[in-house]
């Protein structure tokens, strides 16, 4: 039986996230950096010929039964009218509700892996064709490397040379409760007109850049959150929100000691990935 294992699936921290408008249909306009950190999901697939769908948790966490991950495995077989299946064992290590985009990294992970074990070898572009319907940040995770993110997260551009993030250690923190991105995005008191940026302000201060438009709004719904961020601060460290979940990071510009942090906080020291460590898996395109 044809099988993938070990295929990682990492999380991404937003260096910076303005929100520069909102469409009339609700939805938000943003900017933003995403960037891909060694912090990482971990599946297995398995060839199935019945060309059924199966998920399997292997990490004792209670996961949906429809969770991204089987959407995206039928939403390639839908694409492609491909006849196989497989079964997925998903050993989860990204926290939920972090902003860190767990969820969205599985799903890219899949389609990549199973555009591999069902031998159908579409391009990148395709994959993101299907991924955008599962959610806005799964094209991204398909990019490869790091990317300027804007619109409502459709419009990718990949970073290359000198707009790359240098390698770097971070601090992230998860606290213990997590925040949901709908209560956020919802809240009267968002500020939703940030003036518009470009790669070049980016590239003049890659960790210092910009900040996170939600981190107000997430600091009043979840206190947690600006406990974190105090933490890292009395530490001497440049810290701020990621995404739109309660997760926090932090450059390492100098060692912290990461024991002293709140037991109920998850705190993992990360290393930034130039690139995803399946990306050759797909044929490479520009953007």
């Amino acid at each position: 039986m044809r099988s993938l294992h070990d295929v990682p699936a990492p999380a991404k921290l937003n260096l910076f996230l303005h929100i520069t408008g909102r469409r009339a249909d609700g939805y938000h306009l943003l900017e933003s950096v995403f960037m891909l950190i060694d912090w990482h999901d971990t599946l297995h697939l398995e060839l199935r010929d019945d060309g059924r769908i199966s998920r399997e948790d292997l990490s004792g966490m209670a996961l949906p039964a429809d969770d991204l991950i089987v959407r995206a495995a039928r939403a390639l077989q839908q694409a492609t009218g491909c006849g196989k299946g497989a079964h997925i064992g998903v050993e989860k290590r990204i926290p939920a509700q972090a902003g860190m985009g767990g969820g969205s990294s599985d799903a890219a992970s899949t389609l990549i892996a199973l555009n591999r074990l069902w031998d159908l070898h579409l391009p990148r572009r395709e994959l993101q064709r299907i991924a955008l319907g599962l959610g806005a940040d799964v094209p991204f995770f398909l990019c490869g490397t790091s990317a300027w993110v804007a619109g409502i997260g459709e419009q990718i551009t990949a970073l290359e040379g000198a707009a790359l993030p240098p390698p770097q250690r971070f601090a992230v923190i998860k606290p213990g409760a997590g925040l949901e991105t709908q209560k956020i995005f919802g809240a009267p008191d968002l500020e939703r007109d940030s003036a518009h940026a470009t790669i070049a302000d980016f590239v003049a201060d890659h960790y210092g850049f910009g900040r996170n438009d939600l981190q107000p709004v997430a600091e009043r719904l979840q206190p947690e959150v600006k406990n974190a961020i105090d933490w890292l601060r009395s530490s001497g460290l440049h810290a701020r929100m990621t995404g739109s979940g309660s997760a926090v990071f932090a450059p390492m510009t100098h060692d912290i000691d990461v024991h002293k942090a709140p037991g109920t906080w998850n705190i993992k020291v990360c290393n930034n990935l130039a690139t995803h460590p399946i990306r050759d898996w797909v044929p490479d395109e520009k953007f």
